[in-house]
């Protein structure tokens, strides 16, 4: 029997005094066969030469396979991401990808006083300069009553959408696609910083709403209100004229229909879509999640059969632990791939203040987490993708001049997990760190976020500014996306 998943994550996070004295000799122990010796691991991870004799091998019998086979491949050579059982094709071949969240892409994109063109430029090509080929970003932002939320949003209650940030969306995609990166695009949002389901209601409802961290409302009466969006229709409706306009929508860069965009690899239904707090198998509140992620997937499908979709749903840990909740999030049809998100800091597994006394435990919890998901993903034979995962840097430390050494080693351990199923022609098909910051800064000594602010750090409103950022000089951890980046090309 093979070494499971979480063996192989944890021999990533030992310290190379531990397992040897590189990076190198750190990932080659992760990835042993059964009954290998010990000495053999400078031969298997040869990098540049056997590794690329591998990679042509497999290249070399796919083609073969795919000639004998006419059914490997989808049809056309449209470049659109489409889903062959459980794994990502692009025109007949394997498509793994290292991805970030971006959700701030089209506010740069924008010509308006809260958008930078240049930088967005600038972001692409370092991004596609590590190997990132994906990125998840916010295609949808409400004016809402919350405290933390953005302050430029993509509509209002009325159907007068905001021009400037759509053309940003349209300007972000266009230079996506002149540097072959794909695009994840969420339609709406569970929490409050971008307005979200909460907002709808609030519109519908004749202006009640409850805020994230209301004292008056401590939790869970936030996520029991805004789960009540599954059951309005009026709310419903608003949501669904947007999504019509936005999936329909012409390029005004490109004079191309979105819907025609191989760029666009899939509609996402919301970021992290989740039942009501309490909900348990059988009741309405469940059902209701349940039946919203296939209605609203089918719907986008009438309007877009050319593109994949997603629910955006974080996991088990975002569908009330309940073990059947996930499947049943993403059993339906419409639903093309599975998503799932990991954050140790928010679900109590790690001290981002004392990392060196939780960090193996949120290592451990984490291999586990992954190998969960990925049983799903085999059971309803779709391709999974880890949209969102993240760690503080060193002691809570929010400068990006800190160190991140836990943050790189928990990378590498996503990392490696994803490798590790590849190599046995697994699921899982992709990750996207979050978040990219990039040349982002904080605008303010306190690391909080103030309306009109437009640096962009990759953290949203209601976090501290540069808490999970990847920045530009990070080297540490780019060499880490770089190397990971590398072997996926290597493999395809």
């Amino acid at each position: 029997m093979r070494n499971s998943l979480t063996t192989r994550f944890m021999r990533f996070y030992r310290t190379t005094a531990e397992i040897g004295s590189t990076p190198i000799a750190s990932a080659a122990c992760s990835f042993i066969p059964p009954g290998r010796a010990a000495a053999d691991v400078s031969t298997f991870f040869d990098r540049p030469v056997l590794s690329r004799t591998i990679s042509s091998v497999i290249v070399a019998a796919a083609s073969a396979f795919m000639a004998l086979s006419p059914s490997w491949a989808v049809d056309g050579t449209d470049g659109f991401v489409t889903v062959d059982g459980d794994e990502f094709v692009i025109d007949g071949r394997p498509y793994h990808f290292v991805g970030v969240n971006l959700w701030y892409g089209a506010y740069l994109g924008s010509n308006a006083s809260f958008g930078d063109r240049a930088r967005l430029v600038a972001e692409l090509d370092q991004l596609k300069e590590i190997g990132v080929d994906n990125l998840r970003i916010l295609g949808a932002s409400e004016a809402s009553p919350f405290k933390r939320s953005l302050e430029h949003t993509f509509r209002t209650k009325g159907d007068e959408y905001n021009e400037a940030l759509l053309e940003g969306l349209d300007f972000l995609l266009a230079e996506m696609r002149k540097r072959d990166m794909r695009a994840v695009i969420y339609l709406n949002n569970f929490w409050e910083w971008s307005g979200g389901m909460g907002t709808y209601l609030y519109w519908t409802n004749g202006g009640s709403f409850i805020d994230l961290g209301d004292p008056a409302h401590p939790w869970p009466a936030f996520p029991n209100f805004t789960a009540g969006f599954y059951e309005s229709g009026e709310a419903n409706a608003l949501y669904r004229r947007y999504v019509t306009a936005l999936v329909s929508r012409t390029n005004t860069v490109t004079g191309g229909a979105y819907r025609d965009d191989p760029t666009i690899m899939a509609w996402q239904l919301a970021n992290e879509p989740r039942p009501a707090f309490n909900a348990r198998e059988g009741d309405d509140r469940f059902d209701a999640f349940v039946g919203w992620i296939d209605e609203t997937a089918r719907f986008i499908k009438s309007l877009d059969p050319n593109h994949l979709v997603s629910s955006g749903n974080e996991g088990f840990m975002g569908c009330n632990e309940i073990d059947n909740c996930f499947q049943a999030a993403h059993r339906s049809p419409a639903i093309d791939y599975l998503t799932f998100h990991i954050w140790p800091r928010n679900w109590s597994w790690h001290d981002a203040a004392h990392p060196d006394r939780t960090f193996k435990e949120a290592a451990n919890k984490t291999a586990s987490y992954i190998e969960r998901h990925i049983a799903d993903a085999k059971a309803l034979n779709k391709p999974i993708v880890l949209e969102e995962f993240g760690l503080d840097r060193d002691g809570e430390a929010l400068s990006p001049d800190a160190p991140a050494r836990f943050r790189d080693r928990f990378l590498r351990g996503v990392y490696a997990a994803m490798e590790a199923d590849m190599a046995v022609d697994g699921p899982f098909a992709g990750t996207n760190v979050w978040s990219w910051g990039g040349a982002g800064r904080a605008a303010h000594e306190d690391f909080e976020w103030r309306a009109g602010d437009t640096a962009y750090t990759g953290d949203p409103p209601q976090e501290p500014q540069g808490r999970n950022s990847v920045f530009d000089t990070d080297v540490s951890t780019l060499e880490i996306m770089s190397d990971h980046a590398a072997r996926l090309k290597e493999a395809r």
